[in-house]
């Protein structure tokens, strides 16, 4: 039974405890994310989270349409596109290199902040919006993944391979054009 003597309104609701509308929700995302990796594994968890990251790509490249009152981006926009989106959610991308073959950007802060230390499952959220949105416009990439904060290193850093090339079969995920309605 509650105590009818209890004034929350001088206690609870000035508790300093660091807990918000982002805060929760990357914890959430932490969490949903750790236990799939715990209950399928990390190669099965990913695959969940791929799935989640198109359908977000989907959207986020139809936001970009709209708001640039266009079909499809011109190549030339899509690393415009790939950083201001990062940039909207907090991310600090920035290109490192940028050829007709290749675009290297790189990362110092998480969008999902410390929630994604331990969590590389998260990383294919990055992977498929960025492989979804670049292959809208090029037709093809592939999305090599070379460093993530989420495995422990300083920096993410993410390389986007824009054709085919049958002398460099490296690692990564590789994303074709689809029709999206």
């Amino acid at each position: 039974m509650i105590d009818p003597g209890y004034d929350t309104s001088t206690d609870v609701l000035h508790c300093d405890i660091g807990l918000d509308h982002d805060i929760f929700l990357r914890t959430l995302i932490r969490e949903l994310s750790g236990t799939l990796q715990d209950v399928v594994g990390l190669d099965e968890a990913a695959g969940f989270i791929s799935i989640v990251g198109r359908a977000v790509g989907e959207q986020i490249e139809r936001d970009y349409l709209d708001g640039l009152q266009t079909d499809r981006l011109a190549p030339g926009q899509v690393t415009g596109v790939l950083l201001d989106l990062k940039r909207r959610i907090h991310g600090d991308f920035h290109v490192v290199a940028e050829t007709k073959e290749m675009i290297v950007l790189e990362n110092h802060i998480c969008p999902f902040g410390r929630s994604v230390d331990g969590r590389p499952s998260l990383c294919m959220m990055t992977s498929n919006v960025f492989g979804h949105i670049a292959a809208q416009a090029y037709g093809y990439v592939r999305v090599e993944l070379q460093e993530t904060i989420a495995e422990g290193d300083a920096r993410c850093c993410v390389r986007l391979h824009l054709a085919p090339d049958a002398d460099d079969v490296g690692a990564g995920i590789e994303y074709f054009r689809r029709d999206v309605n």
